[in-house]
This record gives C-alpha cells, structure tokens and sequence, in this order.
C-alpha cells in the first residue's frame, strides 16, 4: 500500500478520520494475514503507528471540542 503522508501531522491535514481509519482496518488484516514480506510488514506497521497517533489524536479533539459545548453552550433539551 502507498504511503500518502509522511507523518501524523501531515495526516491531519490530507485524511480525514474516516479515510484513516479503514486504511488502518486494511493494515490491520494485512498483517494479520501473515502473507506480507518482512519489510512490507515493517512499512505497515510504521504506517498503521502514524495511523493510530493520528486517529488518537482526532479523538481526544472532538472530545476536548464535545466537553466545551457540554460545559455550557448545550442547553438539555426536554420535550414539550
């Protein structure tokens, strides 16, 4: 598989979440598929680390960004 970026950072700038996310998915069963040559094994997991990092850190974003409007922009609705 091609690598399109070259670090989490820049992943943060050309994937989105999702995209990222089923590229790991894909390194995942790859891998697990004890097909892959060893230096195609090293490569994914260096990739699927940078995938990781990245989806971590767009978590931990939309949580920090979730805990924000939880703390007072967010009214609880109720129906009528």
């Amino acid at each position: 598989m091609a690598r399109t970026t070259s670090s989490p950072a820049q992943a943060a700038t050309t994937i989105a979440y999702e995209d990222a996310l089923a590229e790991l998915e894909r390194l995942v069963a790859a891998m697990e598929g004890g097909q892959l040559p060893l230096d195609k094994l090293l490569d994914s997991y260096r990739r699927g680390a940078e995938l990781l990092t990245f989806c971590r850190a767009r978590l931990e974003a939309v949580e920090q960004q979730v805990k924000v409007l939880e703390e007072g922009q967010l009214k609880p609705w109720t129906s009528a």
